[in-house]
């Protein structure tokens, strides 16, 4: 009875040990397996945040200063460079005739005021010389060559006053030429563009010895895109231009205006003596 226990002992031992071995190998199985389903879970989430990442693309221009740069390179970049040297020549001639007409503008009636003042009620001709020598623009220039002649008569002033009156009239035109210059210019030069585009379009055909639009589109884009930015040029040139005019004319007129009144103080000057 005994030995038959002490057999079932060992079974009930032996029993024991196999469940805890397996028991321990099911959970190193579903330690591993549960391992791996974290790692691919881990791995899923890494790919699935690196395609979620943005992606940081080049800038892209956009707009009308891509078209501009697309249509100028385009448009054989040889001439259109000379069409571009063209158009910033002739505005800065433009910008340069705006500034000096700018600073030649003074409130003349305030001006004439002060001399008429200086000269007629005061007997002051220092005074007023330093008023129009002090006074920036082509009046204040042409009224102080005018008093500079005041003790020599009226005839005088008025041959000084004339004279001056045109040297400050060319110094007010003065670089327009080279304005019209480059309005003409430009549009020449794309015509030169559109010339040789042809050519080029007919030598394509000629080495291709087809006439079909593939063959031509080349070399007539090249003339269409220099035709046009020539026109564009000389277009805005003469925006600048006219205005430059109007201008000019302005203080021509205001000229004319001023120097009749200078005459007018000069008798008041020699009545009153």
């Amino acid at each position: 009875m005994k030995k038959i226990f002490a057999i079932i002992a060992l079974m009930g031992v032996f029993t024991f040990g196999m469940t805890q071995t397996a028991s321990a190998q099911d959970e190193e199985v579903d330690s591993a397996a549960t391992e791996q389903v974290d790692s691919a879970a881990v791995d899923t989430v890494a790919d699935v945040a690196v395609e979620e990442a943005p992606v940081e693309s080049e800038p892209v221009e956009t707009g009308m200063y891509k078209t501009i740069k697309t249509k100028f390179i385009e448009g054989s970049a040889g001439f259109m460079a000379l069409v571009a040297i063209a158009l910033i020549l002739g505005l800065a001639f433009c910008i340069e005739r705006i500034i000096y007409l700018a600073l030649s503008k003074v409130n003349t009636v305030k001006f004439i005021e002060d001399v008429e003042n200086a000269l007629i009620n005061k007997g002051d001709l220092e005074g007023a010389k330093a008023i129009a020598r002090d006074t920036r623009g082509p009046i204040a220039s042409i009224y102080y060559q005018g008093l500079l002649r005041l003790n020599d008569g009226a005839d005088a002033v008025e041959k000084s006053v004339v004279a001056y009156g045109a040297v400050q009239a060319s110094k007010l035109e003065s670089g327009c030429s080279w304005i019209t210059l480059f309005i003409g210019m430009a549009p020449s030069l794309g015509f030169l563009g559109t010339v040789i585009g042809m050519v080029q379009a007919f030598d394509d055909i000629q080495a291709a010895g087809d006439i079909s639009p593939t063959v031509v589109a080349g070399g007539m884009k090249v003339a269409l895109l220099t035709t046009i930015f020539g026109i564009v040029v000389a277009l805005i040139l003469q925006v600048f231009y006219n205005y430059i005019l109007a201008e000019i004319e302005g203080l021509t007129a205001k000229m004319e205006d001023a120097t009749i009144s200078l005459l007018d103080i000069v008798a008041k000057y020699n009545n009153k003596k």
